[in-house]
């Protein structure tokens, strides 16, 4: 079984961005904005990871009704329970491709960025 990579954390209520440690006649001055891309991972891996749980869930249910003796009363029933423990096995290795992909990302993406919208410019 695979642990989830840690998962892109979206903004906090009170999250400042990152203090520029420039003076206040350096030019440019700059303003932040949370970065759009890093807002689309977040949106990814809340999209993502209910769907892979559900898929999960199904997987689960099924393996377990499989597995129980008054579903099969035949040898044949086997087969049908290895086939579900390697879609198990495939959907935990999808799984954990899929939100390591998003980690992977995020961890490379910053969290703000820096925009010239809004921000003081000294006169020229």
């Amino acid at each position: 079984m695979y642990v989830d990579p840690p998962a892109p954390k979206a903004r906090q209520h009170g999250e400042t961005p990152p203090i520029s440690s420039t003076g206040p006649l350096d030019d440019p001055q700059r303003a932040w904005e949370f970065n759009p891309d890093y807002q689309r991972l977040v949106v990814a891996w809340n999209t993502v990871l209910p769907r892979l749980e559900e898929l999960k869930t199904v997987l689960d249910k099924a393996y377990g009704l499989a597995k129980s003796p008054q579903t099969w009363d035949a040898p044949v029933g086997e087969r049908y329970v290895k086939d579900i423990r390697e879609w198990r096995t495939r959907l935990s290795a999808y799984r954990h491709a899929v939100l390591t992909a998003i980690s992977d990302e995020a961890a490379d993406t910053p969290r703000w960025i820096q925009t010239t919208a809004n921000a003081p410019h000294a006169f020229q």
